[in-house]
Formats: structure tokens, sequence, C-alpha cells
């Protein structure tokens, strides 16, 4: 049974239009509060009614800027602003859990940045409110909703190595969690995505470099299908790179996720789309992507399983996965830095 207040069910039917707010507005959030209000005016039946943050001068400015509420806590959102039925979350993950919880016991529904949370109890606990609230809970995977992604799940046949690279400037953003929670979860959700097989073994070395936590970290991930994945994950590079490569039967596939773009080169078939190549026996072919912000993407598609409460596109569930995963490399991690001693070597 779906749990509304009935305040939200009034307004509701009144204007028409899904009120929604965003929970934390540093970098990210920001951006969760830019698209919403770029969305309204390209005329979604929406709202941005509220944004909140503890830096309250944070939030006031973030309202300023896209002309809505700004609100030091989610009980003084929730008190005054009881039309919201829908929210970001965009919170350090050690509070993802209890700001989800009081927002879906106000009868709202949420998205929540990746990580989902900082264990599986705490999102399976997740799992559990939403069930028992009857709220539409999405995970805030982004690259999930990447036109280069997108356009490649029709091609995948049957994958058997992937080569992944997500390199990144160093930032102070995000240093609560380590580089796999922080930047390689991305690229795990779209592998276990694309090779829908469980894992069988994990290898994984990492080193913090300019933070107490992991910012460097390579990862070897052998699927029961037979296939090989090789990640790599930096967030002290002096470049920024995001690209996936795999290769199947006949085939091989490289997807670039800044440029928006998936170039496939095929042995021994005839592709229309295909340009000449220097080897007469592989054909290159560009696979049509309709470019657009994967934010812009994400948030539609959020808003459109809460107003038709429909499953959303990236589940709990899937958030878990990908959490599980990359808590398990975690553990490699630390499990080979004790084998080499690191922290002695550390000095």
């Amino acid at each position: 049974m779906v749990f509304r207040l009935p305040a939200i069910e009034s307004i509701a039917l009144t204007d028409n239009l899904l009120h929604v707010a965003v929970i934390g507005v540093g970098a990210f959030g920001r951006n969760h509060a830019r698209v919403y209000h770029q969305l309204a005016k390209e005329g979604l039946p929406l709202r941005l009614s509220a944004v909140v943050d503890s830096d309250t001068a944070r939030a006031d400015a973030v309202a300023s800027e896209f002309g809505c509420r700004g609100m030091g806590s989610i009980g003084q959102m929730i008190n005054t602003h009881r039309e919201i039925q829908a929210a970001s979350i965009a919170v350090p993950t050690v509070h993802h859990l209890s700001v989800a919880r009081q927002l879906m016991e106000s009868g709202i529904d949420v998205l929540i940045e990746k990580p989902l949370a900082t264990t599986l109890k705490e999102a399976d606990e997740l799992i559990a409110l939403a069930a028992k609230l009857g709220r539409t809970v999405q995970v805030g995977h982004l690259e999930r909703f990447n036109p280069a992604v997108r356009a490649t799940l029709p091609v995948i046949t049957q994958p058997m190595f992937f080569e992944v690279h997500r390199l990144s400037v160093f930032t102070p953003r995000s240093l609560d969690v380590d580089v796999v929670l922080d930047l390689m979860i991305h690229d795990l959700d779209i592998v276990l995505t694309f090779a829908k097989s469980p894992v069988r073994e994990i290898r994984a070395v990492g080193l913090p470099i300019l933070s107490r936590k992991v910012d460097i970290a390579n990862v070897r991930i052998e699927f029961e299908s037979g296939c090989v994945a090789n990640f790599t994950a930096s967030r002290v590079s002096t470049e920024r790179v995001r690209k996936l490569r795999f290769f199947q039967p006949q085939q091989y596939i490289s997807l670039d996720y800044g440029r928006q773009d998936v170039m496939i080169f095929s042995v021994g078939k005839g592709d229309p789309r295909a340009t000449p190549s220097p080897n007469p026996q592989i054909q290159m072919a560009k696979v049509p992507t309709v470019q657009e912000e994967p934010l812009h993407a994400e948030l539609k598609s959020f808003l459109e399983a809460s107003r038709n409460r429909t499953p959303p596109e990236v589940t709990l569930e899937d958030g878990r996965r990908a959490l599980a995963l990359a808590l398990d490399i975690d553990a490699q991690i630390h499990a080979h830095g004790q084998k080499v001693r690191l922290e002695e070597l550390r000095g």
C-alpha cells in the first residue's frame, strides 16, 4: 500500500505539478538543482520547491540562483513544504540512510546518489523501507543514462574481455569514500549490466596517494561466464579519461563516456554503416547516439517513475549489487596491502 501524506495528495491534484527538492547542494547537488530548474523551463510539469543544506549560506545561494527556497534542515522543509513529492539526495554517503528514511517516511520519493550506502546492511534497510512505505527509489548510477551506454546495449552479444579506465584530477570532494566507491563504481555497474554473469574471482591492488583513503586502484574480475574485466580508477591523474572497451566474438567495441560515442570494429561482417579501414578484413562503424547530458536523462527518468508509479531504471537492487562488488574489491585491496606490508612501507 502506498503511503502518502494527505496534504501532498491534495496539492498534487490541484496544480498537477510534481514538486521536487534537492538535499545537499554541494558541487553535485547544485547540478541536480540546475537540471530540475532546466527541466521545468523546458515545460515538464514540475517545480523545484526547495533545496536543503546544513550550510545555510550555500543553500540560500543555490536557492536564489534557481528560484526556490533554501533551508538548513529536512525537518524545516517537511514542516513548511508539505507539497514536495520527490527529492534528490546528494549528501555524504554516510548520511544516505538517515536522510532517505526521513524523506520516505514523509511520503517523498527519492533518488539516492551513488554509492547507495556505506554497508550492505544499510542498503538492505533502504530496500525494506522502500517496500514497506511504497516509495519509488532510484539510485544515481549516472552512466546508465550516458547516450554511449544506451547505444551500446543493443549491440552486446557475448562480452569476453573488458578494459576500463576512469581517471580524474584530484579534488577535495567525495573524500568520505575511496576511489572504488567514488569513481570505479560507475564502471562496475556498467560492466555488471553488460556481462550479465556472477563474479567468480577478484584480484585488486590500491594505494592512498593524496588522501587517507585509496586514491588509485587496479582490479581484475573474472566472471562465471569466463569473461574477464580489468579496471583502473584514479583520482590523482593529470588528465581526465573515461573509456570502456570490450571484445566479443568477431567484434571490438570502444566506448568513450566523455565524448558520448561508440565505435565498433567488426571482422567479416557486411555493415552498411562501416567506413574504410587500413585492414580490409576489419570494418569500422560508429554507432548513432542521441547526445544528452546524462543527469538530464537521469532526472527525467526518476520523475517519470515517481509520477507514474513505475519501477525506476536503476533500482535499489542494482545499487546494492554494485555496492557489494565495490566492497568486495575494497576487502581484496586491504588484504593485498596487508600481504605486502603496505603500512610498513609507507612508514
